[in-house]
């Protein structure tokens, strides 16, 4: 199975109250993303966590991809800078980008963090997935409505959880 996520911001306090979080402090947080994770992903599942996993070091990055099931991608977001401190263990991804595009049950996925007007594909059915924005489940349905192929996959947009392909494909074309 593919999966997607994107602003988990992983031991960042301020996440709580600037995204309107169900959260009393960052450990309740992190315990309970780390939960939802590993409750939807399996270890043989790959999941590309679009940009902004935590802003706080390597160490901690370390300590929360290693309890985190499945083959983990990242595009790079604007809070990733953990990822270019030579303590940080860059084979704890299997990939590290800014931009990646995947195709999966002949849908053309483009990857990045940030939602953009236009993209690859765009008018022969690809689909962009991004993060960055903190939207709320709302966006992605306005974005249907209007026939935008945009999805936002951040966590406050998806019930704090990760979402599949196939979840996305059955979203826009079901």
């Amino acid at each position: 199975m593919l999966y997607f996520t994107a602003d988990l911001h992983f031991y960042h306090e301020n996440i709580i109250r600037h995204a309107n979080r169900p959260y009393d402090n960052i450990q309740k947080m992190n315990d309970d993303l780390i939960k939802r994770w590993n409750k939807t992903v399996s270890p043989k599942d790959e999941i590309y966590i679009l940009g902004d996993f935590t802003m706080k070091g390597a160490k901690r990055a370390t300590d929360i991809l290693c309890q985190l099931k499945g083959i983990k991608h990242l595009i790079k977001g604007n809070h990733d800078g953990f990822v270019e401190d030579s303590e940080f263990d860059k084979t704890l991804f299997a990939s590290i980008q800014d931009y990646a595009e995947v195709v999966y049950g002949n849908i053309r996925f483009i990857l990045f963090h940030y939602p953009i007007l236009e993209w690859n594909g765009m008018y022969k059915g690809s689909i962009l997935l991004h993060g960055h924005q903190h939207n709320h489940v709302d966006y992605n349905y306005n974005n249907l409505k209007n026939g935008i192929y945009r999805f936002d996959v951040g966590v406050d947009a998806n019930n704090m959880t990760p979402v599949s392909a196939e979840y996305i494909i059955s979203f826009f074309y079901v």
